[in-house]
């Protein structure tokens, strides 16, 4: 008499990793069935032809499913190693947000002389983004990326979430006013790099759940400023002192951070020292996918100088090598004895 009803919430359960479908489908069927059935049987049968999942129980499958392929410590090997390196690969790109942010603060109080003991700023340094409403926005877009990385390392994932979500808002709405008017836009403004840089480390919060293990919270704390005492305090000397043509660009800078951060990983990924090299390397992988992205939107830019297009050619290429040294430790992290699959009723609380 279920025959109807019971396909339909198949068909929603086949959203579920097979792993956990052999354990838990019967029950998950029996339990969705058991809140339709009323034990009178011409009701029964109506409900079981017209009756289907609900939205709030497609949401709730939608939900467990993500949460079990960004698994946590209860679930096999595979989907916790890619659980950890999207978490890993999140935290990462947060932290280029926040590094972002914490340069535009820093290049305005220098500018504007807020501490008296600064020299004054050369003409090659500015403060950005410009004034206006929109610059006013990336000003406080780029205070609420450094607020959700460190919201996010304590811990309080939903706040970091709606954090976010607000912060990638200003440059949907500039990104649309531009198609709307045909005003030029940024390299850094565009479609691509927004989906890229904005979006996709939103949606991939998810993967920080309940069951997803605690992130540490010194190394990454301190990632912040040793990132930018190790990255842009350079590149802001080089150019305060004029040497432009040795400044990357922003894409080529991602290229060449992922690059040595591979080479680093590379002795440890080949000695096979554990599953958190293997997590690492998967997360490499992930963010050289990212910047090798950004490398290849960039390109057009460059077409119309041999130089530039050369070098960022180059850079694209050493990444895909040092990305492919880390690879084969990658698949490695994937391969997997399942672990006990937890009850469901634990996973969807």
């Amino acid at each position: 008499m279920s025959g109807d009803l019971e396909r339909r919430y198949r068909r929603v359960l086949r959203l579920l990793p097979g792993w956990y479908r052999e354990q838990w489908e019967q029950d998950m069927v029996a339990a969705f069935l058991d809140s339709w059935l009323t034990g009178d049987p011409a009701a029964d049968e109506y409900i079981t032809k017209a009756a289907r999942p609900s939205w709030a129980e497609v949401a709730s499958v939608v939900g467990l499913a993500i949460r079990l392929y960004l698994g946590g410590a209860a679930t096999p090997r595979r989907y916790f190693a890619w659980g950890q390196a999207a978490r890993n690969a999140v935290l990462t790109m947060m932290l280029v947000h926040a590094v972002l942010g914490l340069d535009v603060f820093v290049r305005l109080t220098w500018t504007h002389r807020l501490f008296g003991w600064l020299p004054a700023a050369p003409a090659t340094i500015r403060a950005i983004p410009p004034g206006g409403i929109w610059g006013t926005a990336e000003y406080a877009v780029d205070c609420a990326w450094i607020m959700a990385f460190v919201v996010l390392i304590l811990r309080y994932y939903r706040i970091a979430q709606v954090i976010t979500v607000l912060a990638i808002v200003p440059g949907l709405v500039e990104l649309l006013q531009a198609q709307l008017t045909g005003k030029p836009v940024a390299l850094l403004e565009t479609w691509t790099f927004w989906v890229l840089l904005d979006l996709v480390p939103v949606l991939a919060m998810a993967a920080f759940h309940q069951d997803a293990p605690p992130t540490a919270r010194r190394p990454w704390l301190l990632a912040l400023p040793a990132t930018y005492l190790l990255v842009y305090v350079p590149l802001l000397a080089l150019q305060a002192t004029g040497h432009w043509a040795w400044v990357p660009d922003f894409p080529g800078l991602c290229c060449i951070l992922v690059s040595l951060a591979c080479l680093a990983h590379t002795p440890t990924a080949w000695s096979r020292r554990g599953a958190s090299s293997g997590v690492w390397s998967l997360t490499l992988a992930l963010l050289g996918a990212v910047a090798g992205a950004l490398q290849i939107v960039s390109k057009p830019n460059y077409l119309l100088h041999p130089h530039l297009n050369t070098v960022s050619l180059a850079e694209l290429v050493v990444l895909l090598a040092a990305v492919a040294l880390v690879a084969p430790d990658a698949v490695r992290a994937q391969a997997a004895t399942p672990a006990p699959p937890p009850d469901p009723h634990t996973m969807t609380d």
